[in-house]
């Protein structure tokens, strides 16, 4: 997927104004609109200059796009970074979605425009705020206590001299014990403000785990890589293992081997009906690094013959 200079494509620097952008893209419109310009290329080139206006003729879209900074180029591949997306707050209206990029879809597919204002001219003169929109990553272990946590929030507004800056809002917020990855919670009056003195709309979370150390996240159900001997796979033992409700005992039956997973029931996120823990056996080797662990894997080579290639064919 390659990036797209949307700035260039306007002809713009990336200091523009909206007012700029507005006239840059109303200039080029008129220009290689299909209806007007019958060049092979105008078709494609409409279509480009329509996405660009798309992003930055919009302050949350622009905003979020200036994040990934100045030093990609036109054409260059580009991976969308993890992470992008964390803390930004955007409105939640439906729009019109129009034929646009993969490296557009890639960073706006979940952002939606904001909706406009009633005019003067129109006979609506109350109504409710818009819901607003945004992603937090909490830490794991919120997930099983519930916790506050403050969350700093990024909303794009357009500044007097027309430009995009960002402005942090600092929410205290409440993490409900067992909450999901991809769940809302849902701050209610949090979002835009009514007009005519209608109520704010509400501001929805969307909940993210960031990495943890020991466990890994699938639903309610959570996955440990478990080390352990290889005589311990081999003839059984029982092995401390972490929860997070706290270490037990893990009976590791014989026989086990690589990638086994052993069903740890109820150890998982907390629900009426909780997630389950997997441990995944994972068969960690000594090393040779002595003298007598050298002898003890020469003597295993010698009274155990066994060719793990066996099944490898000629």
């Amino acid at each position: 997927m390659e990036y797209k200079d949307y700035y260039k494509i306007l002809g713009l620097e990336r200091s523009a104004t909206q007012d700029e952008i507005k006239q840059a893209f109303r200039k080029l419109a008129r220009k290689f609109h299909p209806d007007v310009n019958k060049e092979p290329d105008a078709e494609a080139r409409f279509k480009e200059i329509s996405e660009a206006n798309e992003v930055l003729g919009d302050a949350e879209k622009r905003a979020a796009y200036d994040q990934l900074g100045k030093e990609w180029k036109a054409g260059q591949e580009f991976r969308t970074p993890p992470g992008r997306d964390e803390g930004f707050e955007f409105s939640g209206a439906s729009s019109e979605r129009g034929e646009f990029s993969d490296f557009f879809e890639s960073l706006f597919g979940g952002m939606r425009r904001r909706r406009e204002a009633p005019s003067r001219g129109e006979a609506v003169f109350r109504a409710r705020g818009e819901d607003h929109h945004a992603r937090i990553v909490i830490e794991l272990r919120d997930a099983f206590t519930g916790a506050t946590r403050p969350v700093s929030l990024h909303v794009p507004v357009v500044d007097d001299t027309g430009h995009v800056v960002l402005r942090d809002r600092v929410l205290n917020v409440q993490i409900p014990k067992g909450v999901t990855e991809g769940q809302h919670i849902r701050l209610k009056g949090q979002g835009a403000p009514g007009i005519g003195g209608a109520p704010a709309g509400d501001l929805y979370l969307e909940v993210g785990f960031r990495p943890d150390p020991l466990y890994r996240v699938a639903g309610r159900d959570l996955y440990l890589d478990l080390p352990v001997t290889p005589w311990e796979a081999a003839l059984g033992a029982s092995v401390k293992t972490p929860t997070p409700a706290g270490p037990i005992m893990l009976r590791i039956p014989p026989g086990s081997g690589q990638g086994r997973q052993l069903r740890i029931r109820g150890r998982g996120l907390p629900s009426a009906e909780p997630g389950d823990l997997y441990a995944v056996l994972k068969i960690v080797l000594p090393p040779a690094d002595t003298e007598e662990a050298r002898r003890l894997y020469e003597e295993m080579a010698r009274q155990l013959p066994f060719d793990p290639r066996a099944g490898l064919g000629e």
